[in-house]
């Protein structure tokens, strides 16, 4: 009986605490500041002209609750909170068999209200911290003490994600149906009802099958809450619905790559305060090019739109600044929002090789070094053996010049410079380069067998575009509050690391890649590309069995392709004739309006004709062209 009263009396105590601890919070809520609600979750996105090019978690035209569709509203609350007027931001009772069915059937049922999934929205970043989770549940709180209900649901609307770039629900209507969400019908409203709940696989351009299936199971939820009847439910959906699918402004499918790079730069910049990355409320200004984004996408799209499995990620960065002023992830960011240009690491394979090169030149080597091109079985430390082979198994069988070796992209060559030098040079040159990739110097690092990030390489690859200055790889330009209080403003330095003597006669080097010149056993790894050229450029490409990449750059503009298969499955020729392609027609209409440029040669570097597979001086070589040295080594040769 003592043990009875004992856990009564504790029970009792667990519950007075409990609704203290309860009351305490719903109070403390109350007196906090009130919740700008159209103003949460916005960022505002502005490209480098200081057009505004997205918003996010916020639809780009707020509307009011009233001018919603009815049964777009009554959809909404069926199928996600059907108890949405009568809780108080939490479901309990929904939670609890959440929480039951969780256990028993190993199903992973949610229990979020609206109130929840709206402050969910809000946050730029979706971790799933406990810190995070309290903070979520402290905020849905506010939101329920400060807001009526339709306030809520008004805010909910215009914030949530409808697929394909769409944030709020004028937004969508307008995508998908080319009208006001006001104007919707009943089947339209059902079908986007149902897309919050997978934006990537249950909108109508995505999936229509798809998205009419989960509509038709909205629907089922309506008849269960009264809004619908059998017979209305049972008319519905009987012919095909027409499908707009577009946007009069911005009709990128790429854009939003972009977007998560920007915002996982903004998740760095310390100068911005926590409260603001959570709550939202800023203008973001960005290096963003919307002719060099849409360029690149359309180059992306005229060779790669029929492809079923191939992946692409681009990167185009300006070398006088380090801003990044176009990029993509991936194909369609409807269809996959795994953005490969920032997250996914992969072998970069030959285009390693420039970095070798100017260590080589650094170190006392010339354009016209000479190591022999021939079958070669490396003998290593600890009785190891290495055998690269050229890319068909090619060879010379001769002695080789270093610019020959670039043209080639000769892999025995770029080994024995590797060894020649020592393995831990390339490691630092790298590193000096701002590459920050944890490289291992072993002799197949020449070839590119590390994987890295497109990101970190396009650091160390703006370096050799901007004539040895290292420049830091960014995004955002400048970050205000919306009352235009300035909080970030980015600084460029100049942190000359490379020699400008040595990095202009590798610039020139990686212009043979296209130079018929150098036709002789084999040909420039992209002489295909040469007559489509209008002006000079460094290029340097990279293929692996899985790994397709094309890099090169001149004083304006800096572009790396890369093309795979997310399996990391063998890839045919046509990626590496697809990369290189994209890369040139980008390119060239985004600099189709700018003078053509190059480098200005230093000083103390000379041209001198020689025969460029050889080094010789030969006046009747097939193969002369211009060969650049620091004055005094064009006398030098390595055999």
């Amino acid at each position: 009986m003592k043990k009875f009263k004992w856990i009564m009396r504790f029970c009792l105590f667990l519950f007075l605490s409990g609704l203290v601890l309860f009351t305490g919070i719903y109070v403390f809520a109350f007196f906090s500041p009130k919740l700008e609600l159209k103003n949460m979750g916005k960022i505002f996105l502005y490209d480098s002209e200081n057009n505004l090019v997205y918003q996010g978690s916020g639809s780009s035209e707020w509307v009011s609750l009233e001018d919603i569709s009815d049964d777009l509203k009554h959809a909404v609350i069926s199928v996600e909170d059907k108890n949405f007027y009568s809780h108080h931001g939490f479901d309990y009772l929904r939670i609890f068999k959440a929480l039951f069915q969780n256990l028993t059937d190993h199903t992973r049922l949610g229990a979020s209200t609206i109130s929840q999934q709206y402050i969910k929205n809000m946050f730029l970043t979706f971790d799933q911290t406990w810190e995070r989770k309290i903070k979520e549940a402290f905020l849905t709180i506010e939101l329920e003490v400060h807001y009526s209900k339709d306030n809520i649901l008004e805010g909910y609307l215009n914030t949530i994600n409808y697929g394909e770039g769409n944030y709020g629900i004028e937004d969508a209507s307008k995508y998908y149906f080319n009208k006001s969400s006001k104007d919707l019908t009943l089947e339209e409203a059902l079908m986007l009802a149902g897309i919050p709940k997978n934006p990537s696989n249950y909108n109508p351009v995505s999936d229509y099958e798809a998205c009419i299936k989960r509509a038709k199971i909205v629907a089922d939820t309506m008849v269960k809450n009264g809004y619908l009847t059998e017979e209305e439910k049972n008319g519905l959906f009987l012919e095909e619905i027409p499908i707009y699918g577009k946007r009069t402004q911005n009709n990128s499918q790429m854009i939003l790559y972009y977007q998560d790079a920007v915002l996982q730069e903004l998740h760095t910049i310390k100068e911005v305060p926590s409260s603001l990355l959570e709550s939202g409320g800023l203008k973001i200004y960005t290096t963003l090019d919307m002719d060099a984004q849409m360029n690149m996408e359309q180059s992306i799209l005229k060779y790669l739109n029929n492809q079923e499995e191939l992946q692409v990620a681009s990167i185009l960065v300006d070398p006088n600044t380090g801003g990044v002023v176009a990029l993509t992830g991936g194909l369609n960011y409807a269809k996959s929002q795994y953005n490969r240009a920032i997250q996914a690491k992969r072998q970069v394979g030959s285009t390693m090789k420039p970095f070798l090169y100017y260590a080589a030149l650094e170190n006392g080597l010339t354009a016209s070094s000479l190591f022999k091109s021939e079958k070669t079985t490396f003998h290593l430390a600890n009785q190891q053996f290495y055998a690269p082979k050229n890319y068909n198994q090619v060879y010379a069988n001769q002695n080789i010049t270093m610019a020959a070796a670039i043209a080639f992209s000769d892999n025995i060559y770029a080994v024995k410079t590797h060894l020649f030098l020592g393995t831990d040079v390339l490691v630092n040159t790298a590193r000096m380069a701002g590459i920050e990739e944890d490289l291992v110097g072993n002799p197949s690092l020449a070839l590119g067998t590390t994987e890295m990030s497109m990101l970190d390489f396009a650091h160390g690859y703006t370096t050799l575009a901007s004539g040895g200055d290292e420049k830091e790889i960014y995004f955002i330009s400048k970050v205000e509050d919306l009352d235009g209080n300035v909080l970030y403003e980015h600084k460029s330095k100049h942190n000359y690391v490379f020699n400008s003597n040595d990095v202009y006669i590798l610039n020139e080097m990686m212009t043979n890649t296209t130079n018929s010149a150098f036709s002789s056993y084999t040909t420039p790894t992209a002489l295909s590309l040469a007559s489509k050229m209008s002006r000079k450029y460094a290029l340097k490409t990279g293929t692996t069995n899985t790994d397709s990449w094309s890099v090169g750059y001149n004083p304006n503009l800096l572009m790396m392709v890369w093309i795979g298969n997310d399996d990391a499955k063998d890839i045919d020729s046509n990626a590496s004739y697809y990369s290189k392609n994209i890369w040139l027609d980008t390119m060239e209409s985004c600099l189709q309006d700018v003078e053509p440029t190059w480098y200005e040669q230093p000083q103390n570097v000379i041209g001198v004709v020689r025969d460029g597979i050889t080094g010789e001086e030969n006046l009747n070589s097939p193969n002369n062209t211009i060969l650049y040295y620091v004055k005094g080594t064009e006398v030098f040769y390595l055999s």
